[in-house]
């Protein structure tokens, strides 16, 4: 049983679902925070572009595993606590970060990092959902997906101006987000619990990839587009500075930060306008711009053009924005309420898998093609996806939405 819109015994409302989001955005920009600091790891440790994948892969794999493992545990022990270990981990990732001397605390932090995504990922959006008092929901709900998304972009945004204007570019970001990590903990404590009667740490259950019956439908389109909109940001959380740097010779730190911010603030701008469009509709409108965006990207590679790829950002992200809140308001909106914690840690476990297995494939091909014909292969790959994933939504909207 779940209680939506928690007050306290005398009927004051205490933290909501703007609160919880808060506690979503901090820990979601943690998970890329590294992500302009790669090219300075390679200069210092040495390594491939392949490895920088692996590393950025590594954390896609541990945000999988979790959703697997523990993905329904915040539906049985409650969000609070829940978060508070996403929490714990978070700051363990950022410890790594600033104890490392090499690749081995490059990949624990890594994985730590995926953990606190993969139980942020289920647990606050539900929490964030279910804070929202009657008639709050559609902005929760974007809030709940501007958190994730906005939080991610973040990351970089934060990083990229610290390491490129401060003398210490490889601690000062991670004690930063220490100093956050340390406020969002704080807040999670003053959440109120919106699972009614939480079990006290009860043994996991791994679940899987389960959907419940009546969230089929909406599920198979839903997912495809997630997949391939993380397909798109995974690109450029992972390979787009590098890209920067040795095809375009920008070598800015803030630069290549706040291209990859812009991807992540279209993302949240197009979810803005999900909710005008409606949901159903928004989900194939929004994989057409995504496949625009991903043809300005791939023409930006042919050009070496920084104006094309910026705008293959802006366009390919608020593609993924308005497709990525659609799909997951569908898939909320469709998932009973005691199997909606699990619900959508299956749906992040599709999406997250788009910004793995292709972006570690980008590397592999990189190593042996070039950076410039992997990023083409790659996008060629994303846009037909897409092309599917719209076509489907398209010919087979969810009902009832």
């Amino acid at each position: 049983m779940v209680r939506e819109g928690a007050v306290n015994a005398g009927g004051r409302r205490r933290p909501g679902y703007q609160a919880a989001a808060v506690v979503f955005a901090i820990g979601m920009a943690g998970t890329t925070l590294p992500t302009p600091l790669y090219g300075l790891y390679q200069e210092q440790i040495g390594f491939s572009e392949l490895l920088v994948t692996v590393v950025f892969a590594v954390y896609a794999v541990a945000v999988i595993t979790v959703l697997l493992v523990a993905g329904n545990y915040s539906d049985k022990v409650g969000r609070r606590p829940v978060l508070l270990c996403a929490m714990a981990l978070s700051a363990a990732s950022a410890g790594c970060f600033l104890l490392q001397s090499g690749l081995p605390l490059l990949f624990v932090g890594r994985v730590l990092s995926g953990c606190a995504a993969g139980l942020l990922s289920g647990a606050a959006t539900a929490a964030v959902i279910e804070l929202a008092g009657p008639g709050q929901k559609a902005r929760a709900m974007f809030a709940a997906t501007a958190a994730n998304m906005g939080g991610l972009g973040c990351g970089p945004l934060l990083s990229g101006l610290l390491a490129q204007y401060t003398p210490w570019p490889l601690m000062l970001p991670f004690w930063v987000h220490l100093g956050l990590v340390a406020v969002a903990t704080g807040i999670t404590w003053f959440l109120p619990e919106t699972v009614a009667e939480p079990k006290r740490w009860p043994p996991l259950t791994p679940q899987g990839i389960t959907v419940p019956p009546e969230v089929r439908g909406v599920f198979t389109s839903a997912s495809l587009a997630a997949f391939a909109g993380f397909a798109l940001l995974g690109l450029f959380t992972a390979v787009a500075p590098s890209f920067a740097a040795q095809t375009l010779g920008v070598h800015n730190l803030a630069v290549s930060g706040a291209v990859v911010f812009s991807v992540f603030l279209a993302s949240t701008l197009g979810q803005s306008l999900t909710q005008r469009i409606g949901a159903r509709l928004a989900l194939p409108v929004g994989c057409g711009v995504l496949i625009v965006g991903l043809l300005l990207v791939a023409s930006s590679l042919i050009a070496e053009s920084m104006l094309l790829l910026v705008l293959g950002a802006l366009c390919g992200g608020g593609g993924q924005g308005l497709a990525f809140r659609a799909a997951l308001t569908l898939v909320s909106r469709a998932a009973p309420a005691q199997h909606r914690g699990g619900t959508i840690s299956a749906f992040f476990v599709v999406a997250y898998a788009g910004i793995s297995v292709p972006v570690v494939g980008v590397g592999a091909m990189a190593t042996w093609l070039g950076l410039r014909p992997a990023g083409l292969i790659f996008t060629g790959c994303v846009i037909l996806l897409t092309a599917g994933a719209g076509t489907y939504a398209a010919r087979r909207p969810p009902a009832g939405t």
